[in-house]
């Protein structure tokens, strides 16, 4: 039934087609009060998708170690990145249907058909305050903080139920391996904390607020080899966007890699919006409440040259997938990167 083709180049008169829906799709903006509620209570929109989803919406993402070889067990330093590997993501296709675009939340992650097995017991509830509390008790100099005896660390931004980190706890036996994730609703961290492969020996997970500069992180500056932005950026407010990849970077040690993967200009999910759902340009509102955002390859280098990192890799990602049994195709655009500090 399913079909999809890599590295699909766009026609000019596709590309004429696909600017001008969007010219269309964003001709009216939602009025400046409602944009500002849906800024306000962004964080209440996130909790209520994953209470109705829990972990069952993303699939886990095992293509990760393909793109991203820094997370496997033998990390190789990726090769110069103007070359898009050959994408070998079976798992992001199979099954992959209309069900990838419910409610605007279009991804190469799907419902799993193995859902992650919850364990019972009460939620650990770890609100930002406590965070900042146990943070503040912290005494970093001693380079006493969770994960300061491992040797190559790790922090997933934006983990949801946690579909990013526990296929690297998985697959990547490193014993110097640290995962940190964070997430800034408190129902995706209690799903990742109450998860049956949640071990807090090798993983840290909290909850913090991107957009909150005072919102502390629990490892100190210069401290992370690598951090993953997959399909996070796009959902904060784009003027935020800098101030928050300049936060991250300085958690990098040198040499250290940020590793990002975001939905690209003109994407499906871009062109499927209707009227009155675009905020500002490339920027839409969901029928959930939840934002996205539509990248250029130049944007997110300005984001992070910006920032004082050097590209490693900035490419296009465009792929056809048919649905042959309901007679559609579908054109997908996403941007992968990764930047790193000298």
């Amino acid at each position: 039934i399913f079909h999809h083709r890599d590295h699909v180049e766009w026609s000019e008169e596709q590309e004429a087609s696909a600017r001008s829906k969007v010219q269309e799709n964003s001709s009216q903006l939602l009025p400046q009060d409602k944009q500002e509620e849906y800024e306000v209570n962004a964080k209440r929109y996130w909790d209520d998708f994953y209470k109705i989803h829990e972990n069952g919406f993303f699939k886990d993402r095992h293509w990760l170690f393909t793109e991203f070889p820094e997370l496997a067990p033998n990390r190789n330093p990726s090769q110069n990145g103007d070359s898009v590997h050959e994408f070998s993501n079976k798992e992001e296709s199979d099954n992959e249907g209309l069900g990838s675009c419910e409610n605007g939340h279009c991804s190469l992650e799907t419902r799993a058909g193995n859902q992650v097995n919850l364990i019972g017991g009460s939620p650990k509830i770890c609100t930002e305050e406590l965070a900042a509390q146990k943070h503040s008790a912290l005494n970093r100099s001693d380079g006493d903080y969770p994960g300061s005896s491992a040797s190559y660390r790790v922090l997933e931004v934006g983990c949801g139920a946690g579909n990013t980190v526990f296929p690297i706890l998985q697959t990547n036996n490193d014993p110097g391996l640290f995962v940190y994730c964070c997430d800034f609703s408190t129902t995706a961290v209690d799903l990742v904390q109450n998860n049956a492969e949640y071990d807090s020996s090798r993983c840290f997970a909290f909850v913090h607020d991107l957009c909150n500069d005072q919102s502390p992180f629990p490892m100190p500056e210069e401290s992370l080899d690598v951090v993953i932005l997959i399909f996070v950026l796009s959902a904060i407010l784009p003027e935020k966007m800098q101030g928050i990849v300049n936060r991250l970077s300085r958690l990098l040690k040198p040499g250290g890699m940020i590793l990002l993967r975001d939905y690209g200009r003109y994407d499906l999910a871009q062109l499927r919006f209707k009227k009155g759902q675009c905020l500002s340009d490339n920027f839409y509102v969901r029928g959930d409440g939840t934002r996205v955002y539509f990248f250029t390859q130049d944007e997110l280098n300005d984001l992070f040259t910006t920032a004082g990192l050097e590209k490693i890799q900035n490419l296009v990602d465009r792929r056809l997938q048919v649905n042959r049994g309901k007679q559609m195709t579908m054109y997908r655009v996403w941007i992968q990167c990764k930047y790193r500090r000298p």
